[in-house]
């Protein structure tokens, strides 16, 4: 290596000029500008230190473009240009003696890159300069980093609408004056992806490209676990398994699904899938016990649906709440109150706007929902312990051992059509559909059937149904499912299934009590499910009327406060029930 002469430095310090080209500063360690390292050329080592100067100088700026801010010292050792300081290593002992000798021939000049004392003042300004700019570069840096990194986000959802239209404002939301645009950017996704989702898909197998009437004629033989996992294929597929045709088969066969045995849709509002959903609730016993009501004193609760309204007898009043919109809940201020009875109710319907009502009193009460209109008449010498009402016609059925037929119209209140003397103390009674006939439940006390069934013109005895009967096997609850079956149940602990058209002498079904417990009531759905109540500690039992033993128990009081079921009502998502001291239900639609 060889050093410039010394005089060559002298003139250069009294004329000013500079010694070789002075290079640019270096970036430090943190991004800022600031000196270079210690140990650069002119330190007695001429041209080839500037070469090596230059190189640092290239190589600097490369990271500089990177967005590092390290530049790497010379042989001698590195500096902090972040602060505008030589490092630890001074400039004299990495330099070597032709440094020492260009130091005596010239004070001013310093070990840094040939420069001279102005150079390095002028490099520690730009340094503390680049100290002070560090946290605008900083943040501009970060706001490159988000922008970046929204871009591709951006691009990464461009494919996927739903997720862009959910995330887009998030992403955006920090920069102004994009609020409006991205909002109809989002309204114009939203439309993008409701025509995706409805539109078939392109690719595929050739099994989606068959007109929409083969397909549903395929699928409707794929049973529910198969067309559950065939909508999550894609959209199109999740919208075309939707379709009330495919599920109707599969609803039909299905526990309290809304449908009847004769294919009829009780509830078209909802969704028969969503009422699939629900029936497997009913099928494995899954549902969430609550109390809805409570009373002081032990009743004998009669109870009625109609739409959202619920009607339920406590002592001589009827009382009717409404629903909350979950079903599972009441506002607990009743709707209205409806009086007229001196004592306890004993039963009451619902029939054309009006509550007709039999009473302990031996009295029948007619009160309009809407209004404050009632009207009680004496019907029976005993307290009366059914009515029905259809079609204009009031049949009410006494312990006196006499069930009469009375007319609904408003003139006619209080007149008796007919008075038929069953000879026994009636406890129960149902109007056909048909409105021809009238079935009676007896205590069955005497030597013939409890089942009977009376013309409702004439009031003659037209059949009695069963010939087995033991004394003493009353009939508590009779209902009519159509014009010619029906379903009857008692203290015999036995639930029959007549059917008409077979024969009146022998039931089609029975299903027997597994503890033998006295049954008060009971409700189907019309359908497979059969509800029941029983005599003892509040037992709710389900069946499936495709098989003989019980589906489901739910005992609903505890031993101190045993108490029979005396009324159940169901829809499709729940099931209530009247005990002596509280209402409960059981809602199987959030188990």
């Amino acid at each position: 290596m060889v050093s410039p002469p010394p005089g060559a430095a002298a003139v250069a310090a009294r004329t000013g000029l500079r010694v070789g080209p002075a290079p640019p500063p270096l970036m430090g360690s943190q991004g800022r500008l600031g000196p270079p390292g210690n140990g650069g050329p002119g330190e007695g080592e001429g041209g080839e230190a500037r070469k090596l100067q230059e190189g640092r100088v290239a190589r600097g700026k490369r990271r500089k473009g990177k967005g590092k801010g390290k530049a790497r010292a010379g042989q001698g050792g590195r500096g902090s240009g972040a602060e505008g300081k030589p490092g630890p290593q001074t400039a004299k002992e990495a330099a070597g003696p032709g440094a020492e000798a260009g130091a005596r021939a010239c004070p001013r000049e310093e070990a840094e890159g040939g420069g001279s004392v102005e150079e390095g003042a002028r490099g520690i300004i730009k340094g503390d300069e680049g100290s002070a700019g560090a946290g605008k570069e900083a943040q501009g840096r970060e706001y490159r980093k988000k922008e970046a990194w929204r871009v591709r986000a951006r691009r990464r959802e461009g494919a996927r609408p739903g997720r862009a239209q959910r995330q887009g404002g998030q992403a955006w939301a920090d920069i102004p004056g994009t609020g409006v645009a991205m909002a109809a950017e989002a309204g114009e996704e939203e439309e993008e992806a409701a025509r995706e989702s409805a539109a078939r898909p392109a690719a595929g197998p050739a099994l989606w490209r068959l007109p929409e009437e083969l397909l549903l004629l395929i699928c409707s033989y794929l049973d529910m676990r198969a067309l559950g996992r065939l909508a999550q294929v894609c959209r199109w597929l999740r919208r075309f398994t939707s379709c009330d045709l495919l599920w109707r088969r599969i609803a039909r066969a299905s526990l309290n699904s809304g449908f009847t045995r004769l294919g009829t849709d009780l509830m078209t509002s909802v969704p028969v899938k969503e009422r699939v959903k629900v029936s497997q609730n009913w099928r494995l016993g899954r549902c969430r016990e609550a109390i809805l009501l409570k009373w002081r004193c032990s009743q004998m609760p009669w109870m009625q649906l109609e739409d959202d309204s619920l009607y339920i007898s406590q002592a001589n009043f009827i009382l009717a709440y409404q629903f909350r919109p979950d079903g599972a809940s009441l506002n607990r201020r009743p709707l209205g109150v409806f009086a007229g009875h001196d004592e306890d109710v004993c039963h009451f319907v619902l029939a054309n706007s009006h509550i007709i009502s039999a009473g302990g009193d031996g009295k029948i009460g007619v009160h309009k929902i809407h209004s404050t209109f009632t009207v009680k008449y004496s019907a029976h010498e005993q307290e009366v312990n059914c009515v029905d009402c259809k079609g204009g016609i009031i049949v009410s059925g006494s312990r006196d051992r006499t069930a009469k037929v009375w007319p609904l119209a408003s003139g006619r209140l209080g007149q008796c059509l007919h008075t038929i003397q069953t000879e026994d103390r009636v406890w129960s009674i149902a109007i056909s559909p048909l409105l021809s006939s009238f079935v009676t439940g007896t205590a069955c006390c005497g030597h013939f059937s409890p089942l009977r069934i009376w013309d409702l013109n004439s009031g003659q005895l037209m059949t009695h149904l069963g010939s087995d009967f033991p004394p003493g096997a009353g009939v508590l609850d009779v209902m009519y499912e159509s014009p010619f079956t029906l379903l009857s149940c008692g203290y015999d602990t036995y639930v029959r299934y007549w059917d008409l058209r077979t024969s009146v002498r022998k039931c089609v079904m029975e299903w027997e009590e597994p503890h033998d417990s006295t049954l008060y009531c009971l409700q189907t759905d019309g359908n497979h499910l059969l509800a029941t109540g029983s005599s003892y500690y509040g037992v709710v039992r389900l069946w499936d009327r495709r098989q003989r033993a019980c589906l489901h128990a739910f005992p609903l009081t505890s031993t101190p406060l045993s108490s029979p079921v005396y009324c159940l009502r169901l829809t499709t998502k729940h099931l209530y029930a009247a005990l002596s001291y509280n209402l409960h239900v059981l809602d199987f639609q959030n188990p």
